[in-house]
């Protein structure tokens, strides 16, 4: 519960599946500044994940680990948000604590992302300590994984409440629901900018020279640097939001519908609960809320191979290099981060338009172009590869600059479409939830599924097709291209233009 937000009246247990309804409050809306610093959060979450995204698949392979298996290494995300997002859903829809609902899993993920980045940028040391040496890391990995598979956790443990949070404050105003869900898209792009910013610095370990150990190279210590940054950044963001606003603790009456609502059937074991409430809730799912769901499946299907290998496409596909081999390969990938704070850049102005661009023509038409905008992108990566291949530059010259410059333009405009898929679909979920009574911590979850349900099946594949297809990036690109086509297509075809199609109430 969150003050000064209002609701109508209480709702009995007979008509929710679960969780405690929102105590009414007295006061009037929450102002437009403060849901701006809730979803100032965002941007903390994100510094780390833009260091994740840029730097790690070449970090991966500077440890060892082949190309080829690279993805892999991220399939632990996909399998961590496909149960702890929806879970810390649950789980905060129900929350007794008397700090609130949301925010107590908002500072306990921040918490673990700082536990999760030390583990990874020590991860060379601490392989070090116990014994690695040679080419291939394997300690070094160990510890890597660990601390990448904690930092999804954290990550994904976050967001959901955060995004919950935000719905909470906005109730039954679907405007204000999409101006909070902008905010979020906006602080993404925020985070964005300055982790991107961070990773295509290379002097870092000139500022923090004791980073630099017999264990962590150049490289290695620009990324531990980078880390120690997020630290910093994520305990002032997380600050900021949670002190915006507070929650309530449930009531004697909430807390004593939690009980009855158990007493009906219901497992008091938590696991079980939490997967009978997951897949009970797809059963009040209308037609419209299934193809949000199908939509953005399709959807990360196209992004999930870009945010595996962006920077990797920039340093083999346009600077023609390979992992520790040289110095193109390195020059390439802060190449690739500066392009993606370009697209941070782009995502920032669109998040500023989107509540105009939504209101005008739409959501689900938004949507639909955008995507087909980013299959086009994608298209445009493969033209870039075959041109770069054909030049005659590689492995013997930098690229010349119209090539850089091209390359720099697709990740710069590619940040459109990414403001429409970080906010669109979940202001569109959390708009049409209300009736349903689903608790927004869960229903936000239900679509974290389509998200990480293909990037699990991206993880598994991207790797080996591309090898199996000459060991460039190619054949992933060309399957995100198809699949953000197909997406825009069925949003544009099956989502309304304007206009908020009810979805079916419980009965």
């Amino acid at each position: 519960m969150v003050m000064p937000e209002s609701s109508e009246r209480h709702r009995t247990v007979s008509r929710r599946p679960h969780g405690p309804a929102i105590r009414p409050v007295a006061g009037a809306r929450v102002p437009l500044r403060r849901l701006l610093r809730v979803a100032s959060v965002a941007s903390g979450i994100q510094f780390g994940w833009a260091l994740q995204l840029s730097l790690l698949t070449p970090y991966i392979q500077e440890l060892g680990i082949p190309h080829a298996w690279s993805s892999l290494i991220w399939l632990c995300g996909p399998l961590s948000g496909l149960f702890v997002q929806p879970l810390a859903g649950h789980m905060s829809d129900r929350c007794t604590s008397r700090h609130g609902r949301r925010r107590p899993f908002i500072v306990a993920g921040a918490v673990s992302i700082v536990i999760a980045v030390l583990i990874i940028g020590h991860s060379a040391d601490l392989g070090w300590l116990i014994g690695d040496r040679g080419g291939v890391r394997h300690r070094a990995i160990g510890f890597f994984v660990v601390g990448f598979w904690l930092l999804d956790v954290a990550n994904n443990f976050s967001q959901g409440p955060c995004r919950a949070l935000l719905a909470d404050l906005t109730g039954k105003d679907h405007r204000r629901n999409r101006v909070a869900n902008a905010y979020f898209s906006l602080f993404i792009a925020i985070g964005n900018v300055f982790g991107y910013a961070t990773g295509s610095f290379s002097g870092w370990y000139k500022i923090l020279p004791f980073t630099l150990t017999n264990a962590c190279s150049v490289n290695c210590a620009n990324l531990k640097s980078a880390f120690l940054i997020d630290i910093v950044f994520i305990a002032i963001t997380t600050y900021l939001s949670v002190s915006a606003v507070q929650e309530l603790p449930l009531d004697s009456s909430d807390r004593s519908s939690l009980v009855v609502e158990e007493g009906m059937g219901q497992s008091n074991h938590a696991s079980e609960a939490f997967l009978w409430e997951l897949f009970r809730t797809f059963r009040y799912f209308s037609g419209y809320m299934w193809v949000i769901l199908l939509v953005t499946s399709l959807t990360w299907i196209g992004w999930f191979p870009f945010t595996l290998f962006d920077t990797d496409w920039m340093g083999r596909e346009i600077y023609g290099g390979k992992p520790n081999e040289g110095q193109s390969y390195n020059s390439g990938v802060r190449m690739g981060a500066f392009g993606l704070m370009l697209n941070s850049v782009v995502l920032g102005i669109t998040s500023l338009l989107m509540e105009k661009l939504c209101r005008k023509w739409g959501a689900g038409f938004v949507w639909g172009i955008s995507n087909i905008f980013m299959a086009l992108c994608f298209l445009a990566m493969l033209v870039l590869t075959y041109v770069a291949k054909n030049m005659g530059y590689i492995g013997h010259d930098f690229p010349p600059n119209s090539i850089v410059s091209a390359a720099l333009i697709i990740f710069a405009l590619l940040g459109a479409p990414l403001a429409i898929t970080y906010s669109v679909p979940y202001a569109m979920i959390c708009s049409r939830v209300e009736s349903l009574q689903l608790g927004q911590g869960l229903s936000v979850g239900v679509l974290n599924l389509a998200v990480v349900i293909p990037q699990v099946v991206v993880s598994l594949g991207s790797g080996p097709w591309d090898q199996l297809f000459g060991g460039g990036n190619s054949p992933a690109f060309a399957v995100a291209a198809l699949a953000a086509f197909a997406s825009g297509l069925i949003a544009i075809l099956a989502l309304p233009r304007s206009g908020a199609q009810k979805p079916r109430t419980l009965t």
